[in-house]
């Protein structure tokens, strides 16, 4: 339980951040998929098909509010670096 008036706003934005299209559902598991897809190419798995997966998923993400548009595209920008770090 949150004490001071700082930690209860703050438990109160993540549910905001976590309702998807304001439709009153927490879209805990679209965020999850999101960030998995992202984790996939950093642990090298498959580099370059894990990549093509998880770059649209970053950007749907950013589409329906779960991550800002700039994280999504940054996160894109260093996965891309780091594939191409790879086969170089």
């Amino acid at each position: 339980m949150a004490n001071t008036s700082s930690a209860k706003k703050a438990v109160r934005q993540i549910g905001r951040r976590l309702v998807a299209g304001g439709d009153g559902f927490l879209d805990l598991a679209d965020a999850g998929a999101h960030m998995g897809a992202a984790r996939l190419v950093d642990l090298g798995a498959a580099g370059e098909a894990a990549f093509k997966l998880a770059q649209p998923e970053l950007m749907r993400s950013a589409q329906k509010g779960i991550v800002h548009k700039n994280t999504a595209s940054r996160k894109v920008s260093r996965l891309s670096h780091r594939i191409s770090a790879m086969g170089a």
